[in-house]
């Protein structure tokens, strides 16, 4: 016997409120728009550029991002990034800076190793460090342009308009053009709901965060293609005046699939995000977000955008195609059609005069 959270029957009127939700996530969307002048629109190192120095301590014990930080500070190097790799007890460190290893208006070192020492950032970082925490080692360090930074800025948008214009043309090819828009609708309301989410909790967008913005989009249809599935089977058995109960029966059938789902994948990225450590935290964080909002999207944006574009724009036909010809109840106003004869005119005709024949033959002489 498959477990199931939702009972089979359960009949919930999740099309009562859609509205509500609908005005809800506007809101959000709303909220977070305007919190990109209050809050700020935050880009990490990789779309903004700067420098990212890798450090590993060797003798010292008990370092904390808080000391690092405040050596960092003390250089008169604003907003950086500590991130300790690996758990507690790791003495590896990543700090991330604007800019380059020269600071703005400073013009590059020349000639004299002491001077460019004492004008590099990253060198007069180390000797600060050892002087303060204790002896380390420059595990790497890198540069990213602005240049850089804009280009892969760029390619991420674009990587994510064009996911959502294939996944418009594939829902159009799978099921019907009619439901595409719906689904597209519902993609774009989860990154755009994370994303004013991220914004309202001051974090910044970096890579991982555009990766974890890209798995939302293919976890989401995936929920939403499992909804429109169960659509278009119930659509065979009922007309388009019919159409907001299919919606909600469907939803309802299809509940307990979704909450598994959705639980589950949600308990392995709660695990990286408690249990991962700090570089993987970011992705883990937008992830369980796109997990929640792709939930509640599948239900209350998905479906009632298909109602609505069906109500506002739809013909006369339902969108999972055409009724069957067998079986099922007429439409609202449509008469039912009488049953078919057995067998051609020209039968009934001779199946009659064999029966008058007979009568004939048994008249007694």
């Amino acid at each position: 016997m498959p477990f199931e959270i939702v009972k089979p029957g359960t009949q919930l009127d999740f099309f009562g409120k859609w509205r509500i939700c609908v005005t809800l996530s506007v809101s959000l969307l709303l909220i977070g728009l305007a919190g990109i002048p209050l809050r700020g629109f935050r880009l990490g190192i990789d779309f903004a550029g700067g420098t990212e120095v890798q450090v590993r301590f060797l003798d010292a014990e008990g370092v904390d991002e808080g000391d690092i930080r405040n050596v960092v500070n003390g250089l008169g190097i604003p907003n950086a990034g500590v991130t300790r790799f690996g758990g507690d007890d790791s003495q590896e460190f990543l700090i991330k800076f604007r800019g380059g290893r020269v600071a703005e208006g400073e013009p590059p070192p020349e000639g004299d190793a002491v001077e460019g020492r004492e004008k590099d950032r990253v060198w007069l970082l180390e000797d600060t460090l050892e002087e303060v925490i204790g002896h380390l080692e420059i595990q790497r360090v890198d540069f990213v342009g602005p240049k850089v930074g804009a280009e892969l800025r760029e390619a991420g948008i674009r990587a994510m308009v064009i996911a959502c214009v294939l996944i418009l043309i594939y829902i159009g090819f799978r099921f019907s053009i009619r439901f595409a828009p719906g689904a597209v609708v519902a993609l774009i309301h989860d990154v755009s709901i994370t994303a004013s989410i991220w914004i309202l909790l001051g974090l910044e967008f970096d890579l991982r965060v555009l990766a974890a913005l890209l798995a939302i989009i293919g976890y989401s249809l995936n929920d939403t293609i499992i909804v429109y599935d169960r659509i278009r089977e119930n659509m065979e058995l009922r007309t388009k005046y019919d159409l907001k109960e299919v919606l909600n029966l469907s939803v309802n059938q299809t509940l307990s699939r979704t909450l598994l789902t959705s639980l589950t994948t949600l308990a392995a990225v709660l695990a990286l995000l408690l249990l991962g450590g700090e570089v993987i935290r970011p992705f883990a964080l937008a992830m369980a977000i796109g997990i929640l909002v792709g939930t509640y999207s599948s239900i209350y944006i998905a479906s009632p955008s298909l109602l609505w574009l069906e109500t506002r724009f739809g013909g006369t036909s339902a969108p999972g195609g055409p009724r069957s010809s067998g079986g099922g109840e007429p439409a609202r106003g449509e008469k039912p059609k009488a049953p078919k004869r057995s067998g051609s005119g020209k039968a009934s005709a001779g199946s009659k005069k064999a029966k008058a024949g007979s009568r004939r033959r048994q008249r007694p002489s």
